[in-house]
Formats: C-alpha cells, sequence, structure tokens
C-alpha cells in the first residue's frame, strides 16, 4: 500500500435498521469523513455505524467523530 493515502470504509449492520436507515448512515458518516479528511494523517480507517447513530444531529455525530480521531491521534499536528 502506498504511504500517502487515505483508504476509508463504511459499514452498518441490520442492528442498525432497515436498508434506507442503513444507507442514511454511511452516507452521514462519508460526508464527515470527507469534510474532515484533510485533516487526517494517511492510513486506513473503517467507520462502523451503531444502532443509535440516528438519536445524533449531524453536528453532534461531527464532533465525536472528530473528538474520536484527535483521541486516537489520527489529526495531523
Amino acid at each position: 500500500m502506498n504511504d500517502t493515502t487515505k483508504r476509508v470504509g463504511f459499514t452498518a449492520s441490520k442492528k442498525v435498521g432497515n436498508a434506507i436507515k442503513r444507507n442514511l448512515a454511511k452516507r452521514r458518516l462519508r460526508a464527515i469523513f470527507l469534510d474532515i479528511q484533510p485533516t487526517l494523517n494517511d492510513g486506513v480507517y473503517v467507520f462502523v455505524a451503531k444502532e443509535k447513530i440516528h438519536q445524533l444531529s449531524y453536528e453532534a455525530l461531527k464532533k465525536g467523530i472528530i473528538w474520536s480521531m484527535k483521541k486516537l491521534n489520527c489529526v495531523k499536528e
């Protein structure tokens, strides 16, 4: 794998809901990743949607993902 790339995957189990809800969850995660990806280090990222993803607003979800990325030292200095 080239060390100067970002690879990403999105998944949502049937526990998230029907196909419409799973696709919505993955679209939200994908949109957030596209917003924050310039600030992330190169690497492989996997986002897993959990059952309660629909209880969060887009902004709350984005804030949580950014916090997690910082905690994991995935954000460029």
